[in-house]
């Protein structure tokens, strides 16, 4: 199956599915590669990664696939600039980079022939990104996991105000996405592709210990809270941790209060080592509409599927022109987006 859109016309993929960057969960090439080789994009999470761990999982995405993949880049992280010159030398297809401007690098992996995405959450943030050059932006809206926009703008909100200021570059919505119904909603608001994070949690190629992917599985979508404001807040499953921090924030605590319970726990503690009441169970809302462990293919050719069934399905107006034809449940019918 093929779903024709800006995006795939960019990045030379068959489908507008991106898995998330996930630290440690996709901080691995199992999971990437088989998302790229199931026709959508695969994402290495480098954040967390040493140099040489980065390097070998590179090797190893470069050998077992020729479908595009891509790198996602904190530029805040330490050492970034030692990082970036790695990722100028191995030039992957694609980088998709966040929390930092792109200037800096840019230009150095357009020369090695690298698409940027760029991971934005504001229409400030979109016009500065796109301002600089880059090929495309990842709009990420408050449903996301991870660390969402502390504003509280919605995706659906988001989404559609940036790919309507921005016509011309392709946008991949973030936040909320997780079957083929909202990747339906994603290219229904102007996006060229959806981002999909906590789905590819709940794969036995995700780089998660099986407590973190059960907590997954097993959450509702309120369970799914933002805490830390002020401090680069995250959207998490609600624990212990969550619970600490909520009565905190209730009692109008300092600053420096919170920010002590905050660090005293870390994304690795559960998605590692499995610590799931302590740690920080990083998952946005979606957690509370995934409820089964598939293959990160099976998850691709679901949501493609799903997305070609819901299209085909549409109320079409009322003598206007007939919808355009979309893929069939079948996957036999390529789709003009």
């Amino acid at each position: 199956m093929r779903i024709d859109t800006p995006l795939t016309r960019l990045v030379g993929m068959d489908l507008p599915i991106v898995q998330a960057g996930m630290s440690w969960v996709s901080s691995c090439a199992e999971l990437p590669l088989a998302v790229s080789e199931a026709g959508g994009l695969g994402v290495v999470a480098g954040g967390p990664m040493r140099l040489p761990d980065l390097d070998e999982c590179l090797t190893r995405m470069r050998a077992g696939t020729d479908r595009p993949w891509a790198v996602n880049m904190p530029l805040y992280r330490k050492g970034v600039d030692e990082v970036m010159a790695h990722l100028i030398d191995q030039a992957p297809p694609v980088i998709i980079a966040s929390q930092g401007g792109p200037k800096k690098y840019l230009g150095a992996l357009h020369d090695v022939g690298t698409v940027w995405l760029h991971v934005v959450t504001s229409l400030t943030h979109a016009a500065k990104a796109v301002g600089a050059g880059v090929d495309g932006l990842v709009v990420v809206g408050a449903e996301a996991g991870g660390h969402p926009p502390e504003h509280g703008v919605t995706s659906l909100v988001l989404t559609r105000l940036i790919a309507r200021e921005f016509p011309e570059i392709p946008v991949v919505a973030s936040g909320g996405f997780t079957d083929g119904y909202s990747l339906a909603a994603a290219l229904s608001l102007g996006a060229a592709g959806a981002q999909f994070g906590t789905r590819f949690i709940a794969t036995p190629e995700a780089n998660a210990h099986p407590a973190y992917k059960d907590r997954v599985l097993s959450a509702k979508v309120e369970d799914a809270v933002l805490v830390g404001r002020g401090l680069n807040p995250i959207r998490t499953l609600r624990n212990q941790f969550t619970e600490r921090m909520l009565d905190l924030e209730t009692a109008g605590a300092s600053v420096d209060d919170r920010r002590e319970v905050f660090a005293s726990t870390v994304l690795r503690q559960s998605a590692k080592d499995g610590e799931v009441e302590t740690g920080k169970v990083e998952a946005g809302q979606t957690a509370g509409l995934v409820t089964e462990l598939h293959s990160a293919a099976e998850v691709v050719r679901r949501i493609a599927v799903e997305y070609g069934a819901v299209v085909n399905g549409l109320p079409r107006a009322a003598g206007g022109d007939s919808a355009p034809q979309c893929a069939q449940a079948d996957g036999n019918v390529a789709t003009a987006v």
